[in-house]
């Protein structure tokens, strides 16, 4: 059965990082209706196992499915290296993307001066190499460079995205890679496009450019739903419906830092 174009678009994340995905869908597709699932229950992913993380990517899709979405989009790192398949499977023919995908379609499209790109992210995707995979299924000739940058994720969170402490602990991280004359440095983890432009500032001069895996995530939404003539063009601005397995303390506040504009209600949905 033909989905409405009115149909939400589901979007989900083991916690609350995937909401700049939901701020990027919102600044590309403002009339898009979306509900976002957060498992923050039982975050955080990448310690589990890869059958754990599957189950738990499943439950949360019939969640969405329930909620007669129109497309998916995984906007958690750790899902789409160990559940973006079976995900696909699950939805049948309405469109799953994913924001890896979504970040090496992005860095091979820009100009190849060195072949080279660099890749940031949490040390459990860094370690899993899902990148370094993804890149090299469609251009194995590309030189990666990766990086683990775990206290991203605690600063941002913290909202130290643009002081001297996020500046320094960027130029730490990063210092390594201004050299390589990346093509591209794809930001690999949710949290990451809250320091965009302190690490465009740090690279600026080496002509590297930054992959927000959040922005291109939504553009290829954009474009899919074009392409298939789900778009909603009802020029009304469309609704946004929080869900999460848990409400931790600060959710809230944390919640309207990534997206930029008050919440009014975050509803709890456990799954199991």
């Amino acid at each position: 059965m033909a989905k409405s174009n009115k149909a939400p678009i589901g979007i989900f994340d083991s916690g609350i990082g995937g909401l700049t995905v939901v701020q990027a869908v919102m600044e590309h597709l403002p009339d898009e209706n979306i509900i976002y699932y957060g498992d923050t229950a039982r975050v955080p992913y990448g310690i589990k196992s890869i059958e754990t993380v599957r189950e738990y990517a499943i439950q949360i899709t019939d969640f969405l499915l329930s909620q007669n979405v129109k497309a998916v989009l995984i906007a958690c790192n750790t899902v789409s290296a160990a559940a973006n398949k079976e995900v696909r499977a699950h939805c049948g023919d309405i469109p799953v993307l994913d924001v890896v995908a979504a970040g090496t379609n992005a860095a091979l499209e820009m100009p190849a001066k060195s072949n080279s790109i660099g890749v940031i992210g949490t040390l459990a995707t860094v370690n899993s190499e899902t990148y370094e995979q993804s890149i090299h299924e469609k251009a194995p000739d590309k030189r990666i460079f990766s990086r683990a940058c775990p206290l991203l994720v605690p600063l941002a969170e913290e909202g130290w995205t643009d002081n001297e402490v996020s500046r320094l602990v960027v130029a730490e991280y990063l210092q390594d890679f201004r050299d390589k004359n990346l093509d591209a440095l794809i930001l690999g983890c949710t949290h990451y496009p809250l320091f965009k432009e302190e690490i465009t500032r740090y690279l600026s001069g080496s002509n590297t450019a930054v992959i927000d895996s959040a922005l291109s995530i939504a553009r290829m939404t954009k474009e899919i739903l074009t392409e298939k003539g789900m778009l909603n063009t009802s020029g009304k601005q469309g609704e946004f419906h929080c869900f999460v397995s848990d409400k931790p303390q600060r959710f809230q506040t944390l919640a309207e830092r990534f997206l930029g504009k008050k919440l009014n209600r975050i509803e709890i949905s456990s799954l199991f």
